[in-house]
């Protein structure tokens, strides 16, 4: 038992990867399905979330909320359908987004360039510079949108298990070496895993809960042990404090749920 994120980029035939690796491993395979569950949860309009969380960084406060509460809801819709297990995602940063996790098994899936200028083509009906030129702005935006959101590059090998170049390699071909990539006892389940994925779920679903009002801060959870940390150490921290003891009887799983600020934050920290 594992989860599975898959990320790719325009015309790599990663939808196509994950949708046959969960066929496959007999797995479910989530995308569009995490945007659904954001927009119901949190009463969000599901093109303004959709557009909220892909434009570039700098047009999201046109929105009336900052990019950090989006991406905060976005982040604990997905934990709660992961939490699950045996899950494929390809969506947005779930190698990033579920940092911490053993049994996260982090996939890359590439294509040559030339083949992706083909499929747009095909798609968009136009030459081949302008669909040259349309890849391109896709990859620079998704580098920049990646970099400005999580600090990262989405094309650092560093940052994922296993990349695969669909080239050479098939798409089967790729089906074999996630699957079984995925039942190796790295990628394993165990109980303690699973806790390290409970735990991220209810930190996210803290951060969700305090964002709007306190969007500069960071949760972290441990055994549901709960701090919350705020940047500054000031008269605000004892209105969090006030906000944060209503959640203890709203949220599920809060064994103690403190505020801490002025501290340096902790890297497991949401």
């Amino acid at each position: 038992m594992a989860i599975i994120t898959i990320s790719r980029g325009s015309y790599s035939k990663g939808k196509e990867v994950a949708e046959k690796v969960a066929e496959r491993l007999h797995y479910d395979c989530i995308s569009r399905d995490v945007i659904l569950d954001t927009s119901d949860h949190f009463n969000i309009p599901e093109v303004k979330l959709i557009r909220a969380i892909h434009d570039a960084p700098t047009l999201l406060d046109r929105f009336g909320h900052d990019k950090r509460s989006y991406i905060a809801y976005f982040q604990s819709a997905l934990t709660e359908r992961v939490k699950r297990d045996n899950v494929v995602y390809h969506g947005l940063a779930g190698h990033l987004l579920l940092k911490g996790v053993p049994h996260v098994l982090k996939v890359r899936i590439i294509s040559d360039f030339s083949e992706r200028v083909k499929a747009e083509m095909e798609r968009e009906g136009c030459h081949e510079s302008d669909a040259r030129k349309l890849i391109l702005k896709d990859d620079q935006e998704r580098r920049k949108w990646t970099r400005s959101l999580f600090g990262a590059d989405p094309w650092d090998s560093s940052l994922y298990d296993l990349v695969v170049h669909i080239h050479k390699l098939t798409v089967e071909d790729a089906v074999d070496f996630i699957s079984q990539a995925a039942c190796r006892d790295a990628f394993k389940t165990t109980d303690a895993s699973m806790k390290q994925m409970e735990d991220l779920a209810l930190a996210c679903r803290i951060k969700a809960e305090l964002v709007d009002e306190f969007f500069d801060i960071y949760v972290s959870s441990d055994y549901g042990n709960v701090v919350v940390y705020a940047k500054d150490k000031d008269r605000s921290t004892q209105k969090l404090r006030n906000r944060v003891k209503t959640l203890g009887e709203k949220i599920r799983g809060i064994h103690h749920i403190e505020v801490h600020g002025g501290i340096p934050v902790p890297a497991n920290a949401v």
